[in-house]
């Protein structure tokens, strides 16, 4: 998936609203077409936002909130109680949108895709080229890319499969390289030496079955001794 960029992921057809779409008309839209967001776009086509589900359940949400307590209110920030207000009982898609959109452009690697969704707890991501949209990647795409692409195959030598594993095992902190040897025959990877803990065989399990041409994976380490533990 590393290979795939946002251009080769991206819905380009996306489903966009003016800002002054009625909330309802939007809410309808998401339900009839079956999508979770619509991005906003502005008169001269600039993204100016985006309405999601989330926004609007909060919008829903808005609608059946008590009054604040009065003794609330001598505490609250009024420029941010307006605007929470205006959120929360807006009309229009300018009014309950969350401005603050999170894109990337058409060059940005899958993989760098998928760890900006995990850091910022987001489905979907806005494709921007030149100030405009071109796409949109959501969770689904990402997930097609990785069910659909095939693993490289150019070279899967027992040596290139080897030099691939000791260079990952190399970037990850809890790995003691030390202990732990790699030996690769006809396309299986086999770890001797010693090793820590059950977590750490998964976790090499793991790594050494992301090296494309990797056929299996055995592990024939034994648990590390007391002698050789409070030295690591």
């Amino acid at each position: 998936m590393n290979r795939l960029t946002a251009r080769d992921l991206m819905t380009p057809d996306v489903v966009t609203v003016p800002l002054a779409t009625p909330v309802l008309a939007i809410a309808r839209l998401l339900a009839e077409r079956g999508i979770s967001a619509v991005p906003v776009l502005g008169e001269a086509g600039d993204v100016m936002g985006v309405v999601t589900e989330a926004d609007l359940i909060r919008r829903l949400a808005g609608e059946a909130e008590k009054p604040a307590a009065w003794f609330r209110t001598l505490f609250a920030n009024p420029a941010q109680e307006a605007e929470r207000f205006a959120r929360t009982h807006g009309l229009r898609a300018a009014d309950v949108m969350t401005e603050e959109v999170v894109s990337v452009t058409g060059d940005t690697r899958a993989s760098e895709i998928a760890a900006l969704m995990e850091e910022k707890g987001i489905r979907r991501v806005l494709v921007i080229e030149d100030g405009r949209l071109a796409g949109l990647v959501s969770r689904a795409d990402l997930l097609r890319a990785l069910v659909a692409e095939p693993p490289e195959m150019a070279d899967c030598s027992d040596d290139r499969i080897r030099r691939a594993v000791m260079a990952l095992m190399r970037k990850q902190p809890w790995v003691d390289s030390f202990h732990t040897l790699v030996e690769v025959k006809d396309g299986v990877v086999e770890f001797h030496g010693f090793m820590r803990d059950e977590g750490v065989k998964r976790g090499l399990r793991v790594l050494a079955e992301s090296v494309p041409g990797v056929r299996a994976v055995r592990d024939e380490t034994m648990p590390m001794p007391a002698y050789l533990y409070t030295g690591v």
